[in-house]
């Protein structure tokens, strides 16, 4: 037996509730559901039929923001050269990490664990996609992998709120630079 297909109003109605979610986090740790039922401009018991709790519904922001960072590394290589993407892709990063931070604040740890161990391949997977890219046009060094790439986003994480949208995005313009292949002086890379 097959799961009912929602109604377009309960799926717009879904994906506001997310959305308020979102927009709530990249403002603040403290996530009221009663708040965000009132941005999404439903009631809370909309907003329960669709998230039985607020670890449910951080979750799903969470699961949304992992997807869509990674399926963005194919589009952007599609449209921009390999740095030129990495570039991109690493500003998604950026916001990304912004509400990672918020829901993991969030969040019991053991819920929080459980939504990192089951993000970390599939990001690695579209960061190793967009530096093989870079590597065979010769454009990104080849003695980096993306494991090595993530343990030095990781440390964006020490960064404390207020001075994140200071800081994260010149750290990470570093970490471009570091990865792009260097002509020494016989021209060699």
């Amino acid at each position: 037996m097959s799961t009912p297909a929602r109604r377009p109003d309960a799926a717009q109605n879904r994906t506001r509730i997310v959305e308020a979610a979102r927009a709530a986090l990249a403002e603040s740790d403290d996530v009221h559901l009663k708040e965000i039922a009132k941005r999404a401009g439903v009631g809370q018991g909309t907003l329960y039929r669709n998230f039985p709790n607020r670890e449910a519904l951080l979750a799903e922001v969470y699961r949304r923001d992992v997807e869509e960072l990674v399926t963005a590394a194919s589009a952007l290589l599609a449209e921009y050269e390999p740095v030129e993407a990495l570039r991109h892709w690493f500003d998604r990063v950026i916001d990304y990490a912004e509400i990672k931070y918020g829901v993991l604040a969030a969040l019991e740890p053991a819920a929080w664990q459980d939504l990192v161990t089951h993000s970390q391949n599939p990001i690695e997977g579209a960061l190793g996609h967009l530096l093989d890219a870079g590597k065979a046009a010769g454009s990104i060094r080849t003695d980096v992998d993306a494991r090595g790439v993530l343990l030095l986003i990781a440390y964006l994480g020490r960064l404390d709120r207020e001075e994140w949208g200071t800081t994260a995005r010149p750290l990470m313009n570093v970490i471009l630079e570091g990865l792009r292949r260097r002509q020494d002086a016989d021209g060699r890379g």
